[in-house]
């Protein structure tokens, strides 16, 4: 698999730029070099957006925005899939109104969603986070599930997942190490999924500020899919036959996040490739990008490099 991973740090609201910077870091790529392109979560637009009417004005029309002109042309030069975030604009009659947690009655406008083109440049498919940040909670609609995309060697099938989909959805508590919940990695289990893709806008964890990489996250995320990398076996050493994916098979995950700061909000970066195998006991960090770093890598699994794997995590 050879996937491209663009890590940026977006000036929010300044698509045109946003989306010029983008291009210049892909014009290094040529066609028939990758298999798959990715961009974060919200990439084009920023992310910070405190309410439904800051945001109205930069939300996308699904299939015609920018996000998905910008997609769609890469692909069809490029001859591969590409995949970003954007926010939706929802057609009227799927805009309700709902009460936050703190009394407040806000307007769902939109959906925090993800554009997935193909080599020839056509719609493949679109996905919308299911398990909203509080600040999506603001203006965003949850989708109603994960999703899965059949698409050719190597990359099938692929599911598509965004930023907080990653960490457990309420009202369930994770307070388990090893029961969880793990929502997206035994969702991926089920479907048998050869490739998982998350687009992010991950928050900094500020944590030894001092490294390249935000260790601490890249360790989290690792975490949050243990079931695809854990010894499936319960205190008597007896594995669970409701387990679907067989000991030893492999899922490779791309986490795909964005860099910088926006309204006083820092973001991790430190963009990863996984391999995680069933019963290694042990996830395995194939690649990271720094914190900081705004380029475009193109990663190659399995590749020959010695330098390719930087070792395990967990």
């Amino acid at each position: 698999m050879r996937v491209a991973v663009v890590q940026s740090a977006p000036k929010i609201g300044q698509v045109q730029e946003n989306i010029r910077k983008a291009q210049t870091l892909c014009e290094r790529l040529s066609p028939y070099t990758v298999d798959l392109v990715c961009l974060p979560e919200m990439i084009f637009t920023g992310y910070v957006f405190p309410d439904a009417a800051s945001i109205s004005p930069y939300l996308e029309e699904p299939r015609t925005g920018p996000t998905s002109r910008f997609c769609a042309e890469l692909a069809a030069r490029l001859h591969c899939y590409v995949v970003a975030g954007y926010p939706e604009r929802l057609p009227p009659h799927e805009i309700e109104s709902a009460q936050l947690e703190d009394g407040r009655t806000v307007d769902r406008i939109g959906a925090n969603a993800a554009a997935l083109y193909g080599p020839d440049g056509e719609f493949v498919g679109a996905y919308r986070k299911t398990n909203l940040y509080e600040t999506d909670m603001t203006w965003a609609k949850p989708g109603t599930g994960f999703k899965t995309f059949h698409l050719p060697p190597p990359l099938d099938p692929l599911s598509l997942g965004i930023c907080m989909d990653l960490n457990v959805q309420p009202p369930a508590a994770w307070t388990d190490l090893r029961t969880g919940p793990y929502e997206v990695a035994e969702y991926c289990i089920a479907q048998r999924t050869r490739v998982l893709v998350l687009l992010n806008a991950w928050l900094d964890s500020h944590a030894e500020p001092q490294e390249d990489v935000d260790w601490q996250t890249v360790n989290y995320w690792a975490t949050r899919l243990r079931p695809l990398w854990a010894r499936p076996e319960d205190e008597n050493g007896f594995r669970d036959p409701r387990d679907g994916r067989k000991v030893g098979e492999e899922l490779l995950v791309v986490v795909c996040n964005r860099c910088g700061t926006e309204n006083g909000i820092t973001f991790a970066g430190s963009s990863a490739l996984f391999s995680l195998r069933r019963n290694s006991g042990r996830p395995r960090l194939l690649h990271a990008m720094k914190r900081r770093e705004e380029a475009v890598e193109i990663w190659t699994y399995p590749s020959a490099s010695k330098d390719a794997a930087h070792g395990d995590t967990g």
